[in-house]
Parts: C-alpha cells; sequence; structure tokens
C-alpha cells in the first residue's frame, strides 16, 4: 500500500463523490481508478456493461437488483 498524491480539486471531488456512494474517500478513488483502468483496457465496453462484468465476476445476480 503506498501514497497517491492528487490535486486538491479531484480530492474534493472524490470526497462529494464518497459522501453519496456511501464510500470512505479512499474507496471512491479506488472505484474511480478501478473503473479507468477496465475502461482503457476495454475501450469498447460502456460503463454500464463493465459494473455488469464486475457484477458477474463477484457472481452477483444482475437481475436481482433490477427494479421493477
Amino acid at each position: 500500500m503506498g501514497l497517491v498524491k492528487i490535486d486538491d480539486d479531484l480530492h474534493e471531488e472524490a470526497r462529494r463523490a464518497s459522501t453519496v456512494m456511501c464510500r470512505s474517500i479512499n474507496a471512491q478513488a479506488e472505484f474511480w481508478m478501478k473503473i479507468g483502468m477496465l475502461a482503457e483496457a476495454n475501450p469498447t465496453l460502456s460503463f454500464n456493461e463493465i459494473v455488469k462484468v464486475q457484477f458477474a465476476t463477484a457472481h452477483v445476480s444482475v437481475a436481482d437488483l433490477a427494479v421493477a
């Protein structure tokens, strides 16, 4: 584990987003980094498709999460 220096404005955005998403600031930053890495590796996939693949990898049934 190490330290990552980020711009103060980006840190503030992560803080605000973490509140909305009920994550710690570190968890929010890690989520953004992971999604960004996956998006770069899979440029033809949308954000929703990337998340769907991640749910499947974790054996979470997306159908169970669908809003009626």
